[in-house]
């Protein structure tokens, strides 16, 4: 069975940042917080391209949850095949409880 391109992609994504945490673990490479506050300018354009990216990046997978839970969908086997058992289980009950009543002896008056 071969992955499909969506877990291949997104297995490279997390695989490439494995790598850049051991890479940072291991001080292959480090940014000193002098760098950073050297210019303030480049550390403020920074966060604020970060915020506008996990910004979009939550709005798009926002969008993607909504359009599965809300997209109509068929149902699968499973419960197709539950739902014709939940129906034979319910004819079964009104047959047993006609036989129930026509065994019961009926009360006339006294």
């Amino acid at each position: 069975m071969r992955p499909s391109r969506a877990i291949t992609f997104w297995s490279l994504v997390i695989a490439i940042l494995v790598l850049l945490e051991v890479a940072e673990v291991t001080h292959l490479f480090t940014l000193g917080i002098v760098a950073v506050l050297s210019d303030p300018l480049a550390f403020i354009f920074a966060i604020f391209l970060i915020t506008i990216l996990a910004l979009v990046g939550a709005l798009f997978v926002g969008i993607y949850v909504a359009h599965r839970i809300l997209s109509p969908g068929s149902f699968t086997p499973f419960e197709t095949e539950m739902l014709k058992m939940r129906g034979e289980i319910h004819d079964l009950t009104k047959k047993v409880e006609t036989l129930v009543e026509q065994e019961q002896p009926k009360e006339g008056p006294k």
